[in-house]
């Protein structure tokens, strides 16, 4: 069981360590074109939308089977004004880390459950795995970007995308030896993240992957969500 949970939680983190190396081979094997912005920001919505429906359709869902109404409304909130802070602070600095924050607050949270999972359900939380990893994807490769963006030299992103990686084992262990009989802690963590992940993406992830004039960044999003609800009907 513990080789499965480690095999399987690494393959959901390291797709964030693979989405940095995508996004390095995009920024440098792709001519700069108009065509390249427009895919760049039609990436940015799609995993927005990745984003959104993991929130819609795992981290809310799961919340509220294990929490009555006012506690996870609390969590839920105390996710949100801590967020709203912690963005507002690294605005003030320049930084373009949101899409890190959310992907991070997306894909802890999950592994926690994942690990917690596999004492229960294997053949679920494989197939959550799965999900998880293929969401890593598109919102690392984004994250990566913006942090360049920021100013972060390229290898030092890089190295840190590589230890982010392993936040998936780390967070599987944790749910499996200390949270698979408390699920109303793991509710509650879900219901903090979905939180913090809704006021990122509408201050700072949304309106950053809009362009004038094209609404293939619109479709983007929904495709995304739609990713989102195939893999958790599968789930």
């Amino acid at each position: 069981m513990l080789q499965k949970i480690i095999l399987f939680s690494g393959f959901a983190g390291v797709t964030v360590f693979i989405g940095g190396l995508l996004a390095i081979c995009f920024k440098h094997h792709i001519k700069e074109s108009p065509i390249k912005y427009e895919i760049i920001h039609t990436l940015k919505s799609f995993g927005a939308g990745i984003i959104l429906s993991a929130l819609a359709l795992v981290l809310i869902p799961k919340g509220m089977e294990e929490l009555e109404l006012f506690p996870l409304a609390i969590s839920f909130l105390a996710g949100t004004i801590i967020f709203m802070f912690i963005d507002r602070y690294l605005a003030k600095k320049g930084g373009k880390t949101a899409t890190l924050l959310a992907m991070m607050m997306d894909f802890i949270p999950e592994a926690i459950a994942l690990g917690a999972l596999f004492a229960i359900e294997p053949d679920m939380a494989t197939l959550l795995a799965v999900f998880i990893g293929l969401q890593n994807l598109p919102e690392s490769f984004n994250a990566f970007r913006d942090l360049v963006q920021s100013g972060y030299p390229v290898k030092k992103t890089l190295v840190i995308f590589f230890f982010l990686s392993f936040f998936g084992i780390i967070g599987a262990l944790i749910g499996h030896f200390f949270l698979s009989g408390y699920p109303d802690l793991t509710a509650h963590l879900m219901t903090f993240a979905s939180g913090g992940i809704l006021y990122l993406l509408i201050q700072d992830i949304i309106p950053d992957s809009k362009l004038k004039k094209n609404y293939l960044t619109s479709l983007g999003a929904s495709l995304g969500f739609l990713v989102g609800i195939i893999l958790a009907g599968i789930v």
